[in-house]
């Protein structure tokens, strides 16, 4: 597996792991207030971390790597920004303060999506050798 794809995957098991104590937190709590965190951490913390590895792992031979380490950087900051911003915006009463932050994780995972799109139309339009 490429070192790319396993940064993908570990920082997704990371995201995991902290939407399970989310989960289990609000379970215990009976307090669904960070619903929405516990969702958006499974969706673009697990499962998109997740889908761009595998992507990476099965075109290891043909993918410009120095792209797949932008797609992770710009991935991973824009996890790195949005969640802690969304916590506390949540947890202080939806206070506006925290938005500009969370707005420029929104916008990094936005680019980090289109950095992804590029590396998929990169291998869907590739050359191929004629059989």
């Amino acid at each position: 597996m490429p070192r790319v794809s396993a940064a993908f995957f570990a920082t997704g098991v990371l995201c995991i792991l902290a939407s399970g104590a989310i989960g289990m937190y609000m379970a215990h709590a009976n307090d669904a207030t960070y619903g929405g965190l516990h969702a958006h951490l499974n969706l673009v913390g697990w499962a998109t971390m997740a889908l761009c590895g595998t992507f990476y792992a099965l075109t290891r031979g043909t993918m410009w790597v120095p792209l797949a380490w932008i797609n992770y950087a710009i991935l991973t900051a824009g996890i790195v920004l949005f969640f802690p911003a969304y916590a506390l915006f949540l947890s202080h009463g939806n206070d506006p303060v925290y938005e500009p932050v969370m707005t420029a994780g929104n916008g990094l995972t936005g680019l980090g999506m289109l950095v992804f799109a590029i590396s998929v139309f990169r291998e869907l339009f590739r050359a191929r050798p004629s059989n």
